[in-house]
């Protein structure tokens, strides 16, 4: 992450012994990206990290991609997906149904009541948008509480779980990267300090900010990596003879954070602004934006919703949150839906939108977006909730019969 943090108790200088109460010695853990030539956190353990007295396989929920073919536009209904009280049966990890992917990005989407098993994902960053309700994340780092409208970006191979807390079911759409996910470098300093004109800051994230120990025996950690099945991935499940939330202090700039989306600054102009005024984060071969409530073009002959555009070189896939999305009136999108505009095809508002728009000073809408820059298969859940028209919106009429 972009600035250093220290929690709990650490060594005056790293690399040193640093004694436990009874006089025994804690285990340092390093762990640090890009072969430890980028950020980095020590971590001191109780225990020792590396030990597990048992481990079998894991297998994954369907991880299988289907090519988006023939090329088409499509409207994917995620909130079809956990219909009645289905969520009382499912947690945010293992019950995650895979809506799109690539080899860069996967993306899934959970509604669960259930605390999820202890996890790690070894293959990349996870960022989770949290779409409703509210959730303690517990990892080695701490514990964050999160709720409506969070991103949590969780480091690889951070041991953490998620466990739903209030009245309503946890909502999470989570985004799995190949890679790291950071804030785009254009945001920061050479240092890695948020420059004036970035629309968030250090202020804005929410970090650990105590250690949390627990204790216990032959626990099962739920371990997502690399492997020769769907998507090059496989999955394990480690028992370790502690507890793994062991950690009495680390220091570094690699951990979990939150962000929520209502801290993001909506940078606007006198005409239309491109998309990538929206982005917030980014990891290798896409990038995540956010499009918040906002002022929009005010040039006397602005048009406020989008022209038409062509993805030359990624497919844009759009989370509707909340709000009303101005350009897709008409289309039968709403709230927990997806648009997915693959490259290759040009997109815009729809019919009458632009009309619509014209004088309009504020648009009250809410959305993710995940640009991609290699194209997206349709995961098993994607597939299920394909509404089947959205591509032939803009015409009127589809194929014949």
């Amino acid at each position: 992450m972009a600035f250093y943090r220290q929690v709990g108790e650490v060594t005056p200088k790293r690399h040193t012994q640093f004694r436990r109460p009874d006089g025994g010695l804690y285990s340092e853990e390093l762990v640090g990206e890009e072969g430890f030539s980028s950020d980095s956190a020590l971590l001191y353990h109780r225990g020792i990290p590396s030990a597990i007295v048992d481990a079998r396989p894991w297998e994954l929920p369907d991880q299988t991609l289907t090519p988006n073919a023939p090329l088409v536009p499509r409207h994917l209904k995620l909130h079809d997906l956990f219909p009645g009280e289905e969520h009382k049966a499912v947690d945010a990890v293992t019950g995650r149904r895979l809506v799109l992917g690539n080899g860069d990005v996967r993306i899934s989407y959970a509604v669960s009541s259930l605390p999820s098993p202890y996890y790690r994902n070894a293959t990349g960053d996870e960022c989770v948008y949290v779409e409703r309700g509210a959730a303690t994340l517990e990892t080695t780092f701490g514990a964050l509480t999160v709720g409506r409208g969070d991103y949590v970006v969780i480091p690889r191979t951070t041991t953490h779980r998620w466990v739903p807390t209030g009245p309503e079911p946890l909502r999470t759409y989570a985004i799995e990267a190949n890679s790291h996910i950071a804030p785009p470098k254009r945001y920061l300093s050479r240092y890695g300090q948020f420059l004036e004109h970035a629309p968030y800051c250090e202020r804005d994230l929410r970090a650990p900010a105590e250690p949390l120990l627990a204790e216990g025996t032959d626990v099962e950690v739920y371990v997502k990596h690399r492997g020769t099945g769907p998507g090059g991935l496989a999955g394990t499940v480690h028992v370790l003879p502690e507890h793994p939330f062991d950690v009495v202090g680390w220091d570094g700039h690699l951990y979990p954070y939150a962000f929520n989306i209502a801290d993001y600054e909506p940078i606007t102009g006198r005409v239309h602004q491109p998309p990538p005024v929206h982005q917030v984060f980014e990891g290798a071969n896409f990038v995540i934006c956010n499009f918040v409530p906002r002022k929009v073009d005010y040039h006397p002959l602005a048009v406020p919703v989008p022209y038409y555009h062509s993805n030359v070189d990624s497919d844009e896939i759009m989370f509707y949150v909340d709000g009303d999305y101005e350009a897709r009136k008409g289309s039968g999108i709403g709230k927990g839906s997806i648009s997915v505009h693959p490259g290759g095809h040009s997109h815009g508002p729809q019919p009458g939108a632009v009309e619509r728009s014209l004088g309009v000073e504020y648009f009250d809408e809410l959305a993710v977006m995940v640009d991609t820059f290699r194209p997206l298969d349709l995961g098993e859940a994607g597939i299920a909730v394909d509404d089947g028209k959205y591509a032939w919106t803009w015409s009127g009429r589809g194929p014949s019969a």
